[in-house]
């Protein structure tokens, strides 16, 4: 392995050689969570940015959090600690901004009835994370006869006012990012592929395949700007979808809507009706022991509430999980980088029962893959929250110390084979 302190190649799991270049497994794991952290605020900056909305605090941290990890510059763990926990800070006010930039430009999201399927008729299918540019595909693409479909991450979007008024949104097809390579082919139509999640495409739609910017594939076609006419000719080109209803399913639970019925949530707690909330959700992946999320949701107690958002939302979405004390007991919150609202309702329910976060009767279960989650958890310990769940694995680049650091800071824990009697049973 090549040691970028010392700029010597080492054997064995890295450079051990302090006397040399001062670095040693945690400093390295530490630096390793402070980068992939910044990358992930980094793209929920970058589509705040293409909103209108910036900060000039978070741009002068980013370029302080890379110099922390380049060559020969910091050497002490308390301060580096200490940026990855200002990296969760700094990713809450990105993801505040994002938040602002999506309902000031699209209006606050609503509970909403989503169509799931497709409908006879040509159609184009938008997956990815960003809202900007399904907005500007929806305008180019009115009155052409073209039905427009959101995939993945892009399901909140028909929760916005101002993107639901299309009325070629039509709906929702297929399931998590990793379902693209049987779920594409059998979409007859163009795909965009608006930001990261996007998998090397089989020559079986490779052609169909549109990205934008900096997202770009082998076999694929990358866009440079917001001109998809190219995306809308492919369309009209391609055979005509099917009808073809799978379900209805209802989204929008964003913070807005959740604190507007906040009074019912405090009444429903206080009188006994609800005993507990979850918030199961994160980045979804294909690897073993993803069940265990399916298994927590659904082995959840009657007198519970379930909040989830991210890709890991499709884990746990089909499965009829009734009402509670007038309220749905699963509450869809949107995207992963609508984590701010999750923390929001936090917030404001430590706030009516005049107690901290960690005392509220919350269970927070993360599922983890790439640097978007590392942002995210890195904001909820930055708030102090203790007793996470995350998982299916470990984070392999956080060295066993640092993580030991970690559990005994945040009490942070890896998720079990199954879920603990304590997750899933009251008054255990």
């Amino acid at each position: 392995m090549f040691c970028n302190q010392c700029e010597q190649t080492q054997n064995g799991t890295g450079c051990t050689d302090i006397g040399v270049c001062g670095k040693d497994p945690d400093m390295q794991s530490l630096q390793e969570i402070l980068l992939y952290g910044v990358k992930g605020m980094c793209a929920y900056a970058h589509h705040a940015r293409r909103l209108g909305k910036v900060d000039e605090e978070v741009d002068g941290f980013v370029e302080e959090a890379l110099f922390a990890t380049v060559t020969n510059v910091n050497f002490d763990l308390e301060s580096l600690f200490e940026l990855v926990l200002e990296c969760g800070r700094k990713n809450i006010r990105v993801m505040e901004m994002l938040d602002e930039g999506h309902t000031e430009r699209f209006g606050k999201p609503e509970p909403t009835t989503v169509y799931e399927g497709t409908k006879e008729g040509p159609g184009i299918l938008v997956t990815g994370h960003d809202l900007l540019d399904l907005s500007d595909l929806l305008d180019q693409s009115a009155g052409q006869g073209i039905n427009v479909y959101t995939h993945g991450e892009m399901l909140p979007a028909h929760s916005y006012p101002e993107l639901r008024k299309h009325s070629h949104l039509a709906g929702h097809y297929g399931g998590p990012w990793q379902n693209q390579l049987w779920e594409f082919p059998m979409f007859s139509g163009p795909i965009l592929g608006t930001t990261n999640c996007v998998l090397i495409p089989p020559d079986t739609y490779a052609d169909r395949l549109f990205t934008n910017r900096v997202t770009a594939v082998p076999g694929g076609t990358r866009l440079t700007d917001n001109d998809f006419s190219q995306v809308i000719a492919k369309a009209l080109e391609c055979p005509p979808l099917p009808e073809n209803k799978v379900r209805e399913s209802t989204i929008g639970f964003h913070h807005s809507a959740i604190l507007g019925v906040a009074d019912k949530i405090v009444e429903a707690v206080k009188s006994g009706d609800v005993k507990r909330f979850y918030l199961i959700g994160g980045c979804d992946g294909a690897e073993a022991g993803r069940n265990y999320y399916t298994q927590l949701a659904e082995s959840s107690p009657d007198e519970s509430i379930i909040l989830t958002l991210g890709c890991g939302k499709y884990r746990i979405r089909n499965h009829d999980y009734g009402t509670v004390a007038g309220l749905p007991r699963f509450l869809d919150m949107g995207q992963c980088n609508d984590a701010f609202g999750a923390v929001q309702v936090a917030l404001a329910l430590s706030k009516a029962f005049d107690c901290g976060v960690n005392d509220l009767p919350l269970e927070i279960v993360l599922s983890w893959f790439e640097q978007k989650a590392v942002a995210v958890l890195l904001s909820l310990l930055a708030l102090d929250v203790k007793g996470i769940r995350v998982g299916p694995v470990p984070p392999a680049f956080v060295s066993p110390n640092v993580f030991k650091i970690l559990q005994e800071k945040f009490d942070l824990k890896v998720i079990e084979q199954t879920p603990p009697a304590e997750l899933v049973q009251l008054g255990v």
